[in-house]
C-alpha cells in the first residue's frame, strides 16, 4: 500500500485556506483533515475526536513530553493546542493523504519533524484584497482586524521557507494547483512508495 502524503497548509487569516480545501474535496481529491487536540472545552455540537481530540492541560503536558505532539502552542494564555502525531502517523501509514491547517510556526515544528511533509502557502493577490476580506467578515473589532492584518505581513515573509506557494486570485485555479502539486509529489523518486518501487525494480 502507497503511504499518503503529509502536506501542511498554511496562509494568514483571511487567505482563503478553508475555502481551498472545501474546493479541492470539490473536485474529488480524497484527504484527512487533521483533528487537533486542545484543553480547551467543547462548545456546542462539538464532539470529541470529530470536531477536536479533547484534552486536560495534564494530559497535554504529558503529551508533549513524550514527543506525542508534531506540533503544538499555548494560546490565550493558558489553553494548548496541537497535533497528533499518532492520529497523522495512523492515516498516512493507511495509504491516506493528510492536510494539516496549521500556522507557520507549526509548519516549521512539523517540518523539522517529518522532512517529507509538503509546505504549501496560500496568500491573496494583493494586501488591499486581504484586509478587504478581513474587513468584510464583519465578525472582528476594526482594532481587532488592524492586529490580524498586521500578523498576516509577518506570516507572510516567512513563505519563502515553504515549498509552494498559491495564489489566491480564482478559486478554481487554486484549487487546481493545490491538487497539481499533490500530483506532482508522488511521482518525485523520494516520495516513499516510489523508491521502494525501485528497490524491487533492480
Amino acid at each position: 500500500m502507497k503511504k499518503g502524503l503529509l502536506i501542511v497548509l498554511s496562509g494568514p487569516s483571511g487567505a482563503g485556506k478553508g475555502t481551498l480545501l472545501a474546493e479541492v474535496k470539490k473536485k474529488g481529491l480524497d484527504f484527512v483533515l487533521s483533528i487537533s487536540v486542545t484543553t480547551r472545552q467543547p462548545r456546542n455540537m462539538e464532539v470529541d475526536g470529530v470536531n477536536y481530540f479533547f484534552k486536560t492541560k495534564e494530559q497535554v503536558k504529558n503529551m508533549i513530553a513524550n514527543g506525542e505532539l508534531l506540533e503544538s502552542k499555548q494560546v490565550y494564555g493558558d489553553e494548548y493546542y496541537g497535533t497528533s502525531k499518532q492520529f497523522v502517523e495512523m492515516n498516512l501509514n493507511a495509504g491516506r493523504d493528510v492536510v494539516l491547517e496549521i500556522d507557520t510556526e507549526g509548519a516549521f515544528e512539523v517540518k523539522s519533524k517529518m522532512p517529507d511533509a509538503v509546505l504549501i502557502f496560500i496568500v491573496p493577490k494583493d494586501l488591499e484584497t486581504l484586509h478587504a476580506r478581513l474587513v468584510g467578515r464583519g465578525t472582528e473589532t476594526a482594532e481587532q482586524v488592524a492586529k490580524r492584518f498586521g500578523k498576516a505581513k509577518e506570516e507572510i515573509a516567512k513563505a519563502v521557507r515553504y515549498d509552494y506557494l498559491i495564489i489566491n486570485d480564482n478559486i478554481d485555479t487554486c484549487a487546481e494547483e493545490f491538487i497539481s502539486i499533490v500530483k506532482c509529489e508522488k511521482l518525485k523518486v523520494h516520495y516513499e512508495s516510489n523508491k521502494k518501487l525501485i528497490e524491487q525494480l533492480i
